[in-house]
């Protein structure tokens, strides 16, 4: 589907004007929208608009390149990155921008894409230029990260509140899987941020000298929302090493606790087995009380080595008191 506007030198809008009609003397500039286009409208990219073949590769292939910017003799390309809120996959937004045009080329339906075209349709002046609706539109790319990121933030913290109760098995895979997620949003805002920093860098965009502050504004989002996943990948690697150690500090007290059983054990076990061996003349045997005092001095060995292993920090009573965790803030 193909969406156009059209601002006439005396600053009128006009929508869905036919393709053909676009770029007329009387008009100003123009916008054109490839929403999901069919074999048909990809071909206008070569036939109408006569687009470098390299740049309309870049659109058409199948899998997503890196946000990047390129020049050609009168307009330059624009590839950005928007993400599947649910699944965290990014599709491409390509823009072709110019003085006198803007063309947009999506796969995938675009919200940003598309609210700020019924914006523009509604206008009934001219006020726009082709570089507003770009920086809208990357402005709006941008601003779609940050729930997602903030999503990622609440992730962890839940992660964070349930370590103490939550099995090896299910905190691994919830950390591995925010993990995995934070991965995919820092290979689309990276290159992101990368491309931001030249667009303000760049002595080839003469229309920055008047909208630097708009496009530094961008770049800043970009930078918070990198620093923010920097961050919370620190803190899921903390998690994960806290979570470990806190795990090992159980399985030691196990072992500790099962260790000094066995070693209480030991010297009752030598004594029954030594009085269990069916020799004819044992002086003990023809005592009369001697089972109850072998069985005292058991008693007070195994009550003996019990009261030392408590007073050396072997074997711990009660319970310990949870501290309370100071959830991250970095919005």
């Amino acid at each position: 589907m193909i969406n156009t506007t059209v601002i006439k030198m005396n600053g009128d809008v006009i929508n869905n004007v036919p393709i053909e009609e676009v770029n007329k003397e009387d008009v100003k500039w123009y916008w054109v929208d490839f929403n999901q286009p069919d074999g048909k409208e990809v071909q206008l990219l070569r036939d109408f608009f006569q687009f470098h073949p390299l740049a309309i590769e870049d659109c058409l292939e199948d899998f997503s390149e890196r946000p990047k910017l390129d020049f050609y003799d009168n307009y330059f390309f624009l590839l950005l990155h928007t993400i599947d809120a649910k699944t965290f996959d990014f599709h491409e937004v390509n823009m072709f921008v110019s003085d006198q045009f803007i063309v947009t080329f999506h796969k995938q339906p675009v919200k940003v894409v598309e609210k700020i075209w019924r914006k523009i349709a509604e206008v009934k002046s001219g006020k726009y230029t082709t570089y507003n609706i770009m920086h809208e539109i990357i402005d709006g790319l941008v601003d779609d990260f940050f729930p997602l990121v903030y999503k990622i933030e609440d992730r962890l913290n839940q992660v964070e509140d349930d370590v103490e109760n939550a099995s090896t098995s299910d905190m691994m895979e919830k950390l591995f899987d925010i993990r995995h997620d934070m991965s995919k949003l820092r290979r689309s805002l990276i290159p992101m941020r990368d491309l931001m920093y030249r667009i303000l860098n760049s002595g080839r965009l003469h229309f920055l000298k008047e909208q630097h502050l708009y496009y530094n504004d961008v770049y800043d989002h970009l930078l918070k929302l990198v620093e923010m996943l920097e961050s919370y990948r620190e803190f899921s690697s903390d998690i994960r090493d806290n979570y470990l150690s806190i795990n090992s500090d159980k399985m030691n007290n196990i072992m500790m606790t099962l260790t000094v059983i066995t070693t209480i054990f030991m010297p009752l076990t030598f004594i029954a087995g030594l009085y269990g061996m069916n020799f004819a003349y044992m002086p003990e045997l023809d005592e009369r009380n001697a089972y109850f005092i072998v069985l005292g001095i058991m008693g007070i060995i195994a009550l003996g080595m019990f009261a030392f292993f408590v007073k050396i920090g072997w074997l711990h009573f009660g319970m310990r008191r949870k501290k309370k965790r100071r959830k991250i803030r970095l919005r």
